[in-house]
């Protein structure tokens, strides 16, 4: 019998394995089809020739995690200890995966803002614990009074995506702020934050948990190296928290993975000496901008798109069809693969809604978008 019965699979593999066949142009899964930098394959061709191929320590390569120390004080001001507040792991989704399971008790609610990426839910379900789906309001910010009404004292844990994927959107001091007025009122409520999206925000600079001294001390950040530089199929993020919430995640860590790619970390290592992730930004700002210039000559309606390297479109003007059979005949008739947004709903609600991926080579976004303009 499943213990996951409801669970099948997974829209973007859907919608990828539509556009493979049917020869559409692929904007809906989230990774870049543009080249990784050359020092970066450089560095990796170097390490594969060395003796560094067996386990490194568990909590991941030493110096690496001190790089990581170094990158989040200049970020964000926050001093971490290396040793005992870093986490390297097999990608964001295994520290998502560590820390549900690690933190989150049977029975125990854990607040899901959607629309919200589709692996929060399961290491909750698989932990006996209780999944609390709450739809952000319809230009995709939080409903905090809805959230306000939903914790109560056996709420353990909130997790927040900012920026956000799917909607792009991102956090505004408000939102803040409402966020540590509740925590106030509930002492032993935790937050994972899900920040791989990080040093991709356009024209607000992101704002982190990282800097808020009501939050950090109670909060898991989750960061990833693979949406930061363009290596989604490495699998490797890290997780930053305070020493006593991270001795609980790094027993399930242990136990899921033991340690993360050798190779991976000591390339990495060297990478973060050559590279300025503050350009970030600008270079997807490019991408977004450009790509938004080509939908206006669509019959597409553009929402927000403040951080992340996702678009989201109406097509409410265009069809009243559900998201998931207009995204099946945007590939089928149009050549152009784009995910819908009920999969990210509990509910599957409807918004009339998809998203694309703009972190694509500019010949493909030209492409992709002359096909839609005979929508």
């Amino acid at each position: 019998m499943s213990k996951l019965p409801h669970i099948g699979t997974s829209i973007f593999s859907t919608m990828s394995h539509m556009a493979n066949e049917h020869n559409a142009i692929n904007l809906s899964q989230g990774f870049p089809n543009f080249p990784v930098d050359n020092r970066l394959k450089n560095l990796v061709a170097h390490w594969s020739s060395q003796e560094i191929h067996q386990y490194l320590p568990m909590a991941g390569f030493p110096p690496l995690l001190e790089k990581i120390a170094i990158l989040t004080q200049k970020s964000y001001g926050r001093s971490v200890h290396p040793n005992t507040e870093v986490l390297i792991t097999a990608g964001a989704t295994e520290g998502i995966f560590a820390t549900l399971q690690a933190l989150v008790h049977p029975k125990e609610e854990v607040i899901i803002l959607d629309p919200s990426y589709d692996c929060y839910e399961t290491p909750i379900l698989l932990g006996n614990a209780i999944p609390k789906r709450i739809p952000l309001k319809d230009d995709f910010t939080p409903n905090w009074e809805l959230i306000g009404n939903t914790l109560n004292a056996n709420t353990k844990m909130i997790i927040i995506n900012n920026p956000h994927n799917p909607s792009g959107r991102i956090w505004s001091e408000h939102d803040f702020t409402q966020l540590e007025q509740l925590v106030t009122l509930y002492p032993n409520l935790l937050i994972l934050a899900d920040e791989v999206y990080e040093y991709i925000t356009f024209e607000q600079k992101h704002r982190s948990i990282n800097q808020r001294e009501q939050l950090k001390n109670r909060s898991i950040i989750v960061s990833s190296f693979g949406k930061s530089f363009h290596i989604t199929g490495w699998k490797i993020g890290y997780l930053i928290a305070p020493e006593p919430l991270m001795n609980e995640i790094k027993k399930v860590h242990q136990f899921l993975v033991f340690s993360v790619n050798s190779m991976a970390q000591y390339a990495l290592n060297d990478y973060m000496e050559l590279v300025n992730v503050n350009e970030l930004g600008a270079f997807y700002q490019h991408k977004r901008d450009f790509f938004r210039s080509l939908l206006h000559e669509t019959p597409l309606e553009l929402l927000p798109s403040e951080g992340s390297y996702f678009q989201v479109a109406s097509y409410a003007s265009l069809s009243k069809e559900n998201d998931l059979d207009f995204t099946k005949r945007l590939v089928t008739e149009y050549g152009v693969a784009a995910v819908p947004l009920s999969p990210f709903y509990a509910d599957n609600k409807q918004t009339q809604c998809i998203r694309f991926c703009f972190a694509k080579e500019d010949h493909t976004l030209q492409e992709a978008a002359k096909r839609l303009r005979n929508l």
